[in-house]
């Protein structure tokens, strides 16, 4: 099931995160979020763009979200993709189901450019996002 995000959740979500954070480098981050600075992240998040998790039999497998591209007043129906999923329930089409949620939130909320930066490699992250419309600038 695809919900709002809500504040329980931040445990569940840094958990995850921490995962990509330890095994790869697509986070840009290099030290573990606790709870409480991802339920902050969250809520300032959640306040203004659409963010949401994916539940299965009451766990939270993946969450995701846009956020502000650019400070400039020009961009503001602009937003950056992110999702993260559980590694054990990736290509199962979890995230596909979450980014189309997500895509069409963001349609209804009135933001009409979605960017993902997808740091190299993320072959699995490219090829969702090509899926779904999302395709390469250099």
């Amino acid at each position: 099931m695809i919900r709002k995000v809500q504040a329980k959740d931040a445990e569940a979500i840094a958990a995850i995160y921490n995962h990509y954070i330890a095994q790869t480098t697509i986070t840009f981050e290099t030290h573990p979020v606790s709870a409480q600075e991802m339920e902050q992240r969250i809520l300032s998040i959640s306040s203004e763009y659409p963010y949401w998790v994916y539940e299965e039999k009451g766990e939270v497998i993946g969450y995701c979200y846009v956020h502000r591209w650019k400070e400039k007043e020009a961009y503001r129906y602009t937003a950056e993709t992110t999702i993260y999923i559980k590694p054990v329930y990736t290509g199962k089409g979890t995230g596909e189901r979450l980014m189309q949620h997500l895509i069409a939130s963001c349609k209804a909320e009135g933001l009409h450019t979605l960017i993902a930066c997808i740091t190299y490699p993320n072959e699995p992250s490219i090829h969702l996002h090509e899926k779904l419309g999302f395709r390469p600038v250099s």
